[in-house]
């Protein structure tokens, strides 16, 4: 290269330099994000990609996260279990095969035994107020059992139903009957009431009901619409069997590598995702369950004397659960008070809570 191309170019080098520098001074440009390193997240859910988890939650969230951080934070979506099964997902984060993503504690039997307190039966109706009671448990009772990960939230979903080939309107219904359940608390309940759980994934369900290997499924009403089981299961016992624990979580070392602003916009955002995108919040549950009643399903609300005999069943499972993890050491009837408090400050009813554990 010449002398007089040299110059020219180093000219320009501190011309570009001086104009950007000035920018900067006079704030038309943000210095945080012009150094700071742009992130492609990875997130993995097992939800399938058409349901509406992922239409109305995950991809508006991921959407809002990259407009908060003024398109740092670009994201990759990993639906239906594209990354693996669902009981895997938490070490799909934990170890570094997404950067965050949505899990199911109940599924992993033992792994998060406090953590089994937000599936507890309870009426819910949008997953908005059931992250804010999750979150606040997990503040008070729960972040010992999650050391491996950045919590962003947790929740125990919204209340379950069962949904049957046949009507069930009394306990005595269920005698024989095979269900399936997503395990925790929800297996013991089915128990409880004479029936027998079964556990298979989601994806299963469908030709299980059709050809009689289960005679119904004990879910939440969202999942009913995802895996279309409203074309199987024609008939929906309306007592609450409360759900499972769930929540998203972000890998440690992809968290560590955000900058300061990049983690405010991912708490901003994903503390509580269904507030921020207005997806199975509770003023959406009612379109969810007029979707499935206008799919056929019909609805069976239990006279309040039967349900409560069926809510004393659940609150035996509730003693005996916290007997149990007693003997190991876990403060778990503390937990199920602590839970107990939270749903009340929102007027919600534990009802799976038995009375002498209100105060721990």
């Amino acid at each position: 290269m010449c002398e007089e191309c040299r110059d020219l170019t180093r000219r320009g080098f501190l011309k570009g330099a001086a104009i950007g520098g000035a920018a900067l001074g006079m704030g038309l440009l943000d210095g945080r994000l012009l150094y700071a390193d742009a992130q492609n997240l990875k997130f993995s859910t097992w939800h399938v990609p058409v349901s509406r988890e992922v239409k109305t939650v995950w991809i508006p969230m991921m959407e809002e996260v990259k407009k908060r951080s003024s398109g740092q934070m670009a994201y990759t979506m990993y639906a239906g279990g594209a990354l693996g099964k669902g009981p895997e997902h938490f070490d799909i984060v934990a170890k570094g095969m997404s950067d965050l993503g949505y899990f199911t504690a109940t599924w992993t039997a033992g792994r998060f035994p406090l953590t089994d307190v937000l599936s507890m039966a309870v009426w819910v109706n949008g997953k908005d107020i059931a992250a804010d009671i999750g979150n606040a448990v997990y503040n008070r009772a729960l972040k010992d059992e999650f050391k491996n990960v950045k919590v962003l939230e947790l929740n125990g979903c919204i209340q379950s139903f069962i949904w049957t080939k046949k009507p069930v309107s009394k306990m005595a219904d269920l005698k024989g009957m095979k269900l399936r359940s997503p395990g925790g608390h929800q297996t013991k309940y089915i128990k409880s009431l004479g029936a027998e759980p079964i556990f298979m994934p989601l994806g299963d369900v469908y030709m299980a009901v059709e050809t009689g290997t289960v005679d119904g499924i004990v879910t939440c009403p969202p999942l009913i619409l995802a895996f279309k089981l409203y074309e199987v299961a024609k008939f929906a016992t309306v007592l609450t069997f409360g759900c499972v624990s769930e929540g998203t979580v972000m890998n440690l070392n992809s968290w560590n590598k955000l900058t300061a602003d990049q983690k405010k916009v991912i708490d901003q955002v994903c503390t509580n995702p269904f507030k921020t995108t207005g997806g199975l919040t509770s003023d959406d549950y009612e379109a969810i369950m007029k979707d499935i009643t206008k799919a056929g399903v019909k609805l069976i609300d239990l006279p309040q004397a039967e349900a409560e005999q069926w809510y004393e069943k659940f609150r035996d499972v509730t003693r005996e659960w916290v007997a149990d993890l007693e003997a190991k050491g876990l403060p778990a009837r503390k937990t199920v008070a602590i839970m107990n408090e939270e749903c009340e400050k929102r007027n919600i009813k534990l009802v799976a809570c038995p009375p002498e554990f209100k105060k721990g």
